[in-house]
């Protein structure tokens, strides 16, 4: 969320590295209590570099399975420690690949998304998750 400067009245909102950490660190922690996690990402205005004040951060989550139906499976992922709001959308592994196969939404975000968890490793970091 938006946070006072020190000694002024102007908000700043978090800018990508913060964004980056902040993800990087929620998706190690709910990778690490969930065994059915394939891969977290992110894709939109923090992926693309193009974010501004009141941007969302919009996450992937790819599971192995899931017996929920796609509407409610966000409900199971708390993202409100992130420091911005976030939209979570979750899918199976073989919901993902079927729309990819299909020329959906996987494929045209493909080239923007930011996979920052993929099974057992945080991206760009090196770090075991």
């Amino acid at each position: 969320m938006p946070v006072r400067s020190l000694n002024s009245s102007v908000l700043r909102w978090p800018d990508h590295a913060t964004v980056d950490r902040a993800a990087r660190a929620w998706a190690k922690e709910v990778a690490g209590a969930r065994r059915d996690v394939v891969r977290i990402g992110y894709f939109g205005s923090y992926a693309r570099g193009d974010w501004g004040v009141g941007s969302d951060l919009d996450l992937v989550i790819m599971l192995d399975r899931s017996l929920l139906p796609f509407h409610r499976r966000s409900l199971e992922w708390d993202a409100t420690v992130l420091p911005v709001p976030a939209d979570v959308l979750v899918y199976t592994q073989e919901e993902w690949e079927t729309l990819e196969r299909e020329g959906g939404f996987p494929r045209s975000i493909g080239r923007e998304i930011v996979w920052i968890y993929v099974r057992g490793v945080l991206q760009g970091k090196g770090i075991e998750g």
